[in-house]
């Protein structure tokens, strides 16, 4: 089996501030220790499974702006290859403006800037990465005909597919036909599930398409639903204080175990435990854990 890791997705320069208690509408708070980071979802998996000892490629764009070059070196400190990174003139690179309170809850906005521009020509373009992969990670700040194409050109190479369906909203069921895995955590499966009880949502929607749902629950762990059986999985107990790469960092661990043929338990409890080191420190990218700290908590 190919064991390089293909992300496609988006690149962002996050602009952290550190809150007593995240606002209300209309409200102004008191921010401290400001940060500014790199992140997006895409990049922060790609850093994530690089940073583990994965074999991954990074695909998508990024403006003509001071922020892009950023970026790529800190894709290239975590051992991605960024060769298939886009430069987009006259667009700026995405940013996200997060909010993070004590206890580590976050509230986030997100322009997508030069991540809007990834088409699927860029895709097909590079055609050659998909043939070279063994396993692709997806996320939903990309244009959603993007997301079909990059599962399209998976299938076709037989790339395994895992999706984080994250920011959430409804997909397509000819999309989720296309996914291998699907990585929800609780507000997102409310998108692609009637409500209920979380095992029945993960079991509903492995009836939509994906042969196997890991709905990630936080401090709880995660929750496998496969074949109509449902399987929970603890994390380590940490002291959280910023969550937000928790789940990219999940994906990017489990993208890693899988490729090195771990089945989904052992893959699952590996990810727990990277997403319960990175939610013990500040940032995106700055959070995310070496194999050596994984292995070390295991």
């Amino acid at each position: 089996m190919k064991s390089g890791i293909l992300v496609v997705g988006s690149l962002n320069m996050d602009f952290v501030l550190r809150v007593e208690h995240l606002p209300a509408p209309g409200e102004t708070v008191r921010g401290s220790d400001f940060q500014m980071t790199p992140g997006g979802k895409g990049a922060n998996q790609a850093a994530a499974a690089g940073r583990l000892g994965g074999h991954v490629s990074m695909l998508g764009r990024v403006g003509e702006d001071i922020f892009a070059e950023q970026l790529r070196q800190s894709l290239s400190a975590c051992d991605c290859d960024f060769s298939r990174v886009l430069e987009t003139p006259g667009v700026s690179t995405g940013t996200a403006l997060i909010f993070v309170e004590q206890g580590g809850s976050n509230q986030i906005a997100v322009a997508a800037g030069a991540n809007a521009r990834l088409t699927s020509d860029d895709l097909r373009e590079a055609e050659d990465a998909f043939s070279e992969a063994g396993f692709l990670l997806l996320q939903l700040e990309s244009q959603l005909a993007t997301v079909e194409t990059a599962l399209e050109l998976a299938r076709k190479h037989g790339v395994i597919t895992i999706l984080d369906p994250a920011p959430a909203r409804p997909l397509p069921p000819e999309l989720l036909a296309m996914v291998d895995i699907c990585t929800p955590n609780e507000t997102e499966i409310c998108a692609l599930a009637d409500s209920g009880p979380p095992a029945n949502m993960a079991l509903q929607l492995t009836t939509k398409g994906p042969r196997t749902v890991i709905l990630t629950l936080g401090a709880a762990g995660a929750l496998v639903a496969h074949e109509g059986q449902t399987t929970r999985y603890l994390a380590p107990k940490v002291e959280a204080i910023d969550t937000v790469a928790a789940g990219d960092c999940f994906n990017g661990a489990l993208a890693v175990a899988l490729a090195e043929g771990a089945g989904i338990p052992e893959a699952v409890l590996f990810a727990n435990r990277a997403a319960a080191i990175c939610v013990t420190r500040s940032g995106a990218q700055a959070s995310l854990p070496t194999r050596e700290e994984v292995a070390a908590l295991a």
